[in-house]
């Protein structure tokens, strides 16, 4: 017969939907998987209103026939099948889809959505074959036609031998090439992949004839098997997020997790989310309890798989997500999304921002249900990813801060175990002004501090800040209902304490000695003076302004170079000896004056964690003083 070319420019429209539309080959069995059940769709509408058509819905499915001999893929399916006219319409001019106009001429009912929109998912078969057979029956026709073509210049149209209603395509595999290897999409396992990861919820059954060893009966031999062929269904067809939830156990739930490899531990809790509206979707979702091993490194991939009518468009979708609640494990299904042309993409992000929003809220409020009804648990979560959601208050110049201030907690020094701030500013003391911290590598060494002494005089509890992220995300909330966060390590804690009683000869003295100090220390510290926080030590810093020493830590352990200074108070205390020390060799001996200058401040770096300027200097100073 005379071959027909294709009613839309097309040779060039034809190269760009195999060579530029689509990311992945693996997508063509997607594709013809859909169209193979949107026909068996098809099929079901007309049985609602002919009765010459009988409908049960157990005689439908979908089978693919790998044929490695003759380089063949085969995928048949029983649904309405093709006139002549139709396979001219639907395959002859490239993006006029029939599912479209069946949609748009149809009020769908059942749950049953048709999944085609564009109609060029069937041309995307061209990217791993050369030539295609398309075998199709119509109750509409009492004869089966074949459309065939190889994808350069046009198709063949003509009468065929099919007994039954459906459509058979024969896919010719291309040969390999130096870059591409086709016999993949021949191969047993990987056509049961490839139908795992994108069609595994379609509705019908899809069917291949897998090889499966059985012991020989008759045999003696404990390890003597026989090759057989089974047909098996290789899909789960009902996806566990489309069931009613009473239906389900925890332990459904669960193993879903684990199938989809989720994780290795068991989820803390898992959110099941039917939702009918403006946009109507369906989610599941899980909380982990443990953190993946590269859950905080840039490979780490954050995102929700995203369906639409349960075949799967996206397998992560990071639009879905906020930063903060990455962690997050699930998929999302709607038929309301606007997918691009290759339906591995959004259109546009209206639907897709709506659903991000409520998902959003909702992983919020189990989690406070969580940390009010379950704290064990909460806690064992928050271990592994609390962190992240003080990176949430910190990001973004802190427009998260509302909806993760209650979700965040520290353990303090009450009994070193986790407190949120409402349960800390529940506890407070009537005179006690502000939400106390104190920073350090770790709880022992913040204990030992000596910026901690006049709070735990004054038997005020305080925060452990242990992780680099802690003071910069409390920078940014800056307050929890009305109440300021301070540094113990500030300059100004507001902790009222006893005044230093000195009689004015001294108090002069005090001020010519701290005058001179802060000269002899002239650009490492911006003043001396006496503290009214030190109890036992005789020395510490502590810091002016935003920046607080914690901060240049980390700041420094990132920096490029460009250190950045937090501006440093050299406190001293003048009820210790080493203070005497001081007043007796500033007024007698001024070497040893500048000696001592010298090796309090490098004490005070040493307590910090800071490194000495020059440690041999150091260590030589203090042989010298013994």
């Amino acid at each position: 017969m005379t071959k027909k070319a294709f009613k839309a420019e097309s040779k060039r429209l034809l190269d760009l939907m195999i060579n530029s539309i689509y990311t992945h080959r693996e997508i063509f069995l997607r594709e013809l998987i859909s169209n193979a059940s949107d026909a068996i769709d098809k099929i079901y509408y007309r049985a609602l209103t002919d009765e010459n058509l009988n409908f049960d819905k157990d005689n439908y499915f979908i089978k693919i026939i790998p044929n490695k001999d003759e380089r063949t893929l085969r995928i048949l399916d029983t649904g309405i099948g093709m006139t002549r006219e139709e396979l001219e319409d639907n395959l002859g001019i490239i993006a006029k889809s029939g599912s479209l106009a069946f949609k748009s001429a149809n009020e769908l009912k059942d749950g049953y959505d048709i999944i085609g929109q564009f109609g060029v998912g069937f041309y995307s078969a061209f990217m791993i074959a050369d030539k295609v057979t398309v075998i199709s029956k119509s109750p509409d026709s009492e004869t089966a036609y074949k459309w065939e073509s190889d994808g350069s210049d046009g198709y063949v149209i003509e009468p065929a031998e099919k007994a039954s209603l459906g459509t058979e395509i024969i896919l010719h595999i291309k040969d390999n090439t130096e870059d591409e290897d086709f016999d993949e999409y021949l191969e047993e396992y990987r056509i049961k992949s490839i139908v795992k990861k994108y069609s595994d919820f379609i509705r019908y059954p899809i069917k291949m004839d897998v090889e499966t060893k059985k012991k020989i009966e008759s045999s003696d031999d404990k390890d003597d098997y026989e090759t057989i062929i089974e047909e098996k269904t290789i899909n789960s067809m009902v996806p566990i997020w489309r069931k009613n939830k009473n239906e389900l156990t925890e332990e459904d739930y669960k193993n879903f997790y684990s199938e989809k490899h989720y994780g290795f531990d068991e989820p803390v809790k898992h959110i099941h989310l039917n939702v009918d509206g403006t946009v109507s979707y369906k989610a599941l979702l899980f909380i982990p309890e443990t953190r993946p091993y590269d859950y905080y490194t840039k490979d780490y991939e954050k995102g929700l798989e995203l369906y639409s009518s349960s075949v799967m468009i996206m397998n992560r979708c990071g639009e879905l997500l906020p930063d903060y609640f990455s962690f997050v494990k699930g998929l999302v299904d709607s038929e309301d999304l606007s997918l691009n042309i290759s339906r591995e993409m959004l259109q546009h992000d209206r639907q897709l921002k709506f659903i991000a929003k409520n998902i959003k809220n909702k992983i919020k409020s189990e989690l406070l249900n969580l940390l009010e009804t379950d704290r064990e648990k909460y806690e064992s979560f928050y271990d592994s990813f609390g962190r992240q959601l003080k990176y949430g208050l910190y990001s973004d110049f802190g427009v998260n801060k509302e909806d993760l201030q209650d979700l965040i907690m520290f353990k303090t020094s009450k009994d070193r175990s986790y407190r949120t701030l409402k349960e800390y500013v529940e506890d407070m003391p009537e005179d006690q002004k502000y939400i106390y911290y104190a920073s350090g590598e770790s709880i022992e060494k913040i204990d030992k501090s000596p910026q901690i002494e006049a709070a735990v005089d004054k038997g005020y509890e305080f925060l452990y800040f242990t992780e680099e992220v802690d003071e910069f995300a409390i920078n940014v909330l800056m307050s929890y209902k009305d109440n300021e966060f301070r540094s113990l390590a500030g300059n100004d804690t507001g902790i009222e304490s006893e005044q230093i009683d000195v009689d004015p000869e001294k108090e002069k003295d005090s001020k010519e000695i701290l005058a001179d100090m802060k000269k002899l220390l002239q650009g490492k510290v911006s003043d001396v003076k006496l503290s009214s926080r030190l109890r036992k030590h005789p020395v510490c810093l502590v810091s002016e302004g935003d920046l607080s020493i914690e901060m240049e830590k980390v700041l420094s352990s990132m920096s490029d170079g460009n250190l950045v200074k937090a501006e440093k108070v050299l406190e001293i205390n003048p009820e210790h000896s080493v203070y005497n020390s001081l007043l007796e060799s500033y007024n007698n001996d001024r070497d040893k004056f500048e000696l001592y200058t010298d090796i309090l401040y490098n004490q005070a770096l040493l307590i910090e964690g800071l490194p000495l300027e020059d440690p041999v200097d150091f260590a030589d100073k203090v042989s010298k003083l013994m």
